[in-house]
């Protein structure tokens, strides 16, 4: 049996559910209509954007099989720095703002030119006039200029604050900006349209493209790096991201010249020093030989120049070593140094110096190219800072040991030397101090010839370098805008004007105070609904006179019916109406109840006893001078006096409120209102009393000691839900006798499945089209 109830239920809901959808189609198509032209708009006028996209691959030692092992340091970053090229970084450099900033520098992509046509505004790549910033102010503040051609050469440039005439290559100023100028582009001829310039600040620029833009590894088994930008323009889009790859290109084989740089200017530098020593030594032995007149050799010099000769071919290149050796030591002891590229080649047959410098010179590098998105305290950078120290450390102690060999081989070279020369005796004094400033000059010259050796490898090397990625599909934009996707937006439309309405209709519902149903009524109550009310859908408040065969009039029977259940004896007379606050339906309920217990025969008073704002007489067209407050106030006016006859039925009698009274209360509860009572239930059948809303003031409680039967009305999305404690509250402590609720007002899909009493003997009501066109 529950299961059943229970799926009962179920219908139910859904049932009252889809009617209040179906009550409020016209909400769903207006909605619909709405979100739908909306989405129309947005698609009309929002510019497109293409998407441009390119490849890049990148020679990555870590992909593929080609892993390079490096040891130390490097691998403390899990692998990042443990080569030098890298995929994953070279994502990260080409994200760099540093990059975009140069692009938009470049390409002046701060500066945008559009053109107004049929209320649409777009970009254009190729304007007939150029926008010069001559001196820009340290922050742009973005502005939008209006430029109009008034004539040949002469343009109306508007903006917040200005409004001039100006003229190509006549400068002007414009606060927030700077002093500008205009040139023109012989390349585009100008109409007579509406252009726009916007000028904004280089970062915000580059912000914005930033967004534009995508970076990403395609896949992790590969080297290939993706780039793809979103721009209105498809050939102004290319050439942005054709710049970008540019300078990117051109970073990474300046990081890869650095260390060619640095070794060139180090060897320079000490090529400049050796040509003036070797100069030097040169004028020393031309000036020994004229002085002493030294024009050729002894056979014993010969002689000694022959034993000799070997070691001091030795002895020349040791010297070299120990020259160049201490050269980088200072080189590397300079503080101002420790940012710059160490020239590695010089030492090329020491494969550990060589590694270390490869690994502190990679260091270095990658170190400059994380600070274009890093900074100085980033715990990565940090992290590479230390590692440099390490590197470093390591290098001056391999190079003070080979420093140390090389001074003992060429001590060695030297007593060798010596020795030879103290073989051969008889040699001329003048012979042998020529022979040292010969070997002195030897020494200098293999020094100059190696280090011009060294230049030219150099050289040769830097213009091998190639950068580390290479464009394998150049910038393409797509044929067809990436947006807006106007399908898309029709979609959203359609979903956006079906959800507003549920979203307005389940809210009101969810927000709502007010009854509605009558399960809510009995949910906050026990006090007895006897009778149900119906919407009028007309403004006759004599539904029962004028309409006596409505479902209204049936609903007004039914009421009556039940009223007899509590009025069992013909001493129970009295029906007392009352509410939470006024506008719920007192009076009308009054006399149309009053009237339905006529046409049975009954005779019947309406009693109008809401002495602070009375609305009955009104309603019935009924003169209020003579009334309840006249008799409490004078004993001459009799019963007789104030019971007036009432036109719709020959059953049915008023006794009007008569002049406001200043204490209604009191007047309420004068000593001859219990006489006037008794007198009144001899005299008629039903005395229905309209009393003052309960809710607000007492006055009802005081009339309820004459009452056999109080109906209290709830008026459907009016009365609160808060106001049933009241009623609650009243059947509870037993203040009124019988108390019974009415329902007034009531619209039949929002009340409950079931209810109503359809169309009594009359014809079914008019759809809403049929009085429209009866209306017409």
């Amino acid at each position: 049996m529950n299961n059943v109830q229970d799926r009962e239920d179920f219908e139910i809901n859904l049932k009252d559910i889809f009617d209040k959808l179906i009550d409020k189609w016209l909400w769903f198509l207006s909605s619909t209509v709405i979100c739908l032209l909306v989405a129309f708009i947005y698609g009309k006028y929002t510019p497109p954007s293409y998407q441009i996209k390119a490849k890049l691959i990148v020679n990555d030692d870590q992909k593929g099989g080609g892993m390079a092992k490096q040891s130390g340091g490097l691998m403390d970053l899990g692998g990042i720095l443990g080569a030098k090229n890298s995929v994953d970084n070279e994502v990260e450099i080409l994200k760099t703002r540093f990059l975009m900033e140069q692009v938009v520098r470049d390409m002046q992509l701060n500066i945008v030119y559009t053109k107004k046509n049929n209320f649409v505004s777009r970009e254009l790549y190729a304007a007939p006039f150029k926008v010069n910033i001559i001196k820009g102010v340290d922050t742009i503040a973005t502005k939008r200029l209006e430029v109009i051609k008034v004539k040949v050469g002469t343009f109306l440039i508007t903006t917040e604050g200005f409004n001039k005439e100006v003229t190509f290559n006549q400068p002007f100023i414009i606060n927030g900006i700077g002093l500008l100028q205009l040139e023109p582009n012989q390349a585009v001829e100008m109409d007579n349209g509406v252009y726009s310039v916007t000028i904004s600040s280089i970062d915000a620029r580059v912000a914005y493209m930033m967004g534009q833009l995508s970076v990403n590894a395609s896949n992790k088994q590969v080297s290939i790096i993706d780039l793809t930008l979103s721009y209105p323009i498809p050939k102004k889009g290319e050439d942005i991201l054709n710049t970008l790859i540019k300078k990117y290109t051109q970073s990474n084989l300046n990081d890869k010249n650095a260390v060619a740089d640095s070794t060139y200017r180090f060897i320079k530098e000490r090529l400049n020093v050796i040509a003036g020593e070797l100069g030097d030594v040169e004028n020393n032995v031309e000036n020994f030989k004229q002085q002493n007149q030294l024009a050729d050799m002894s056979e014993q010099g010969k002689l000694l120049v022959q034993n000799t000769g070997e070691f001091a071919g030795e002895l020349a290149k040791a010297e070299t070593q120990v020259i160049i050796i201490s050269e980088l030591e200072k080189y590397l002891k300079d503080s101002g140094n420790s940012r710059k590229a160490f020239p590695s080649s010089l030492m090329p047959q020491d494969m550990v110096f060589s590694n270390l410098m490869a690994q502190y010179n990679s260091l270095l590098m990658e170190r400059e190219r994380q600070l274009l998105g890093l900074t100085e305290e980033s715990p990565f950078i940090k992290n590479i800072d230390q590692q440099i120290r390490e590197l470093k450390g390591n290098i001056l102690s391999n190079v003070e040991s080979s420093k140390k060999s090389v001074i003992t081989t060429r001590d060695k070279l030297r007593s060798q030397l010596s020795s030879a020369d103290a073989q051969i005796s008889g040699v001329p004094k003048i012979e042998k101090n020529y022979l040292k400033l010969a070997r002195k000059q030897q020494i200098k010259q293999e020094l100059y010839i190696f280090l011009m050796q060294k230049a030219e490898e150099t050289n040769i090397s830097k213009t091998a370098n190639i950068s580390i990625a290479k464009t394998i599909d150049p910038p393409k934009s797509a044929v067809g805008p990436i947006s807006p996707k106007k399908s898309l937006f029709y979609l959203i439309g359609l979903v956006a004007g079906l959800i507003f309405p549920l979203a307005l209709i389940f809210g009101q519902d969810l927000f709502n105070t007010s009854i509605k149903t009558k399960e809510e009524i009995t949910a906050l109550t026990s006090v007895p609904v006897i009778g149900e009310i119906s919407h009028n859908t007309s403004e006759d408040n004599l539904i029962i006179a004028n309409h006596s065969r409505s479902a209204i009039s049936e609903q007004f029977r039914a009421l009556r019916t039940n009223l007899s259940f509590y009025l069992k004896t013909e001493h129970e007379k009295v029906i007392l109406l009352t509410s939470s606050m006024s506008g719920e339906g007192k009076s009308f309920t009054a006399i149309n109840l009053g009237n339905i217990l006529a046409l049975a025969g009954k005779k019947v008073l309406l009693m109008e006893l809401d002495l602070r704002k009375p609305g009955l007489s009104a309603k019935l067209g009924v003169r209020n001078d003579m009334g309840f407050s006249n008799f409490t106030i004078s004993p001459a006016i009799k019963m007789a006096d104030i019971v007036k006859p009432l036109s719709i039925n020959k059953n049915m009698f008023i006794i009007s409120s008569g002049p406001l009274p200043p204490n209604p209360a009191e007047t309420l509860m004068n000593e001859h209102v219990p006489n006037l009572i008794a007198e009144l239930k001899k005299e008629f059948d039903y005395i229905i009393m309209d009393a003052p809303p309960i809710g607000i003031i007492a006055d009802a409680q005081l009339l309820s000691q004459y009452a056999d039967v109080t109906l209290y009305l709830v008026r459907q999305k009016i009365t609160q839900k808060g106001q049933l404690k009241i009623v609650e509250d009243l059947y509870q402590t037993k203040k009124m006798k019988n108390l019974g609720i009415v329902v007034n007002d009531i619209i039949s899909k929002y009340y409950g499945y079931g209810y109503g009493y359809g169309n009594y003997g009359q014809g079914a009501d008019e759809k809403w089209y049929q009085k429209f066109f009866k209306k017409q």
